[in-house]
């Protein structure tokens, strides 16, 4: 089969790869359908690559068609057409039990300390095969796949392999008070559905991003979206009675813009040796920090920050007496998918489509086209915002 792979930093292809196959009794053969790139993919195409193998085959935004099934699969079966979440997870440990499947105890990749394992996404968590391909193995089947209609456009239903439960999960950490301000940071993918669900949940939403075409877009839903600037902090304060917003979501993550030193840091660590970057990762203060800076400095005193973008340093600065000061309470982490699914489904069902899951994809590719798609993604060209791919 055909699948996307990465070669090196900002450097991926279009390869023949052996097809994937049943090895377990509770595994899923899927024909992707449609496979996103989101911008957790940046990371590795970018700042991630010394956890990566030439060759890995990347991508966890995917849904197609079953095709084969083991024998312990009974949910699903050939012909079914299912979305795959990007976490994988058991269903029935301790942590699943508890809505926890990011931290699912059966898959926690416990040679990196990690939480569960992601499709597609380093040696962090698994180096399990990606679903930007033509087809996915997919382990956990017996509890993973989610199925959906068999009609309607892909992009009705792609997202809830990752980014709209993330966006979800984001404002419900957020905590944000009846009728209270939400300020989103960065209006990539997951800010925009953060800033969409806001709006959708009866909270006054403010947005910030620097590129024109994100502000367009969320402002096309009602969003109050501004430019980011250094004084934007201020901004927050002014349109929120001057206390700052209730709650805060970072959907920017550690690659954020106005970071210099941090900027730096990536390239410098970029020339030395892949096993001496992996330690260094693994024990020092490496992500570009801006946005939770700006979250931490807008929200108001008691107020709630909630971080969905992701961060990758160890032994990163935190204003620890301002977080102290203000009485500012922290969450954060990966998308528990299938906690959110039973909210999410009626939304993304609904013909009036409240949050707007089909005004975000802004570019189709196929499979050949993607390594292109990935430039145009990183460098913002084109008004790129999202890809979907249709391998």
């Amino acid at each position: 089969m055909k699948a996307l792979t990465w070669q090196g930093k900002r450097s991926v292809s279009v390869e023949e790869v052996p097809d994937p196959r049943i090895q377990e009794p509770t595994d899923a053969i899927v024909r992707m359908t449609s496979t996103a790139i989101c911008g957790s993919d940046l990371h590795l195409y970018e700042v991630l690559g010394p956890f990566m193998d030439k060759g890995d085959i990347i991508g966890h935004e995917p849904m197609g068609i079953v095709e084969e099934v083991g024998s312990s699969v009974t949910h699903i079966k050939a012909g079914d057409r299912v979305v795959i979440p990007f976490n994988i997870s058991c269903g029935h440990c301790w942590m699943c039990r508890h809505g926890l499947q990011t931290q699912c105890e059966t898959t926690q990749v416990r040679g990196h300390n990690s939480g569960a394992a992601l499709f597609g996404y380093s040696r962090l968590y698994g180096s399990v095969p990606g679903g930007q391909a033509e087809y996915l193995r997919v382990p956990h089947a017996d509890y993973g796949p989610i199925k959906i209609p068999q009609t309607g456009e892909d992009e009705r239903y792609l997202y809830l392999s990752d980014i709209v439960p993330t966006a979800w999960q984001g404002v419900q950490y957020a905590n944000v008070p009846e009728g209270g301000f939400l300020a989103v940071l960065g209006l990539g993918p997951v800010g925009q559905f953060a800033a969409r669900i806001g709006r959708h949940l009866g909270y006054k939403v403010i947005a910030v991003d620097p590129v024109p075409e994100r502000r367009a877009m969320a402002e096309r839903h009602g969003i109050d979206a501004l430019d980011l600037h250094d004084d934007v902090a201020d901004e927050l304060r002014e349109r929120t009675d001057g206390r700052g917003p209730d709650s805060v979501v970072d959907a920017v993550g550690m690659e954020a813009h106005g970071s210099p030193i941090a900027g730096a840091a990536h390239q410098a660590v970029g020339l030395l040796p892949d096993a001496v970057v992996r330690k260094a990762m693994l024990t020092a203060g490496v992500d570009r920090l801006n946005a939770v800076y700006t979250a931490i400095d807008a929200v108001r005193r008691g107020g709630t920050i909630s971080l969905s973008g992701v961060y990758g340093g160890m032994k990163d600065p935190m204003p620890m007496l301002t977080l102290f000061d203000k009485q500012i309470q922290l969450r954060m982490g990966q998308g528990n998918v299938k906690s959110w699914i039973d909210d999410l489904i009626p939304l993304v069902d609904d013909p009036s489509d409240p949050l707007g899951v089909l005004d975000l994809k802004t570019h189709t590719a196929s499979l050949d086209e993607a390594p292109q798609m990935y430039e145009i993604f990183q460098k913002k060209q084109d008004g790129c915002i999202k890809v979907v791919l249709k391998p």
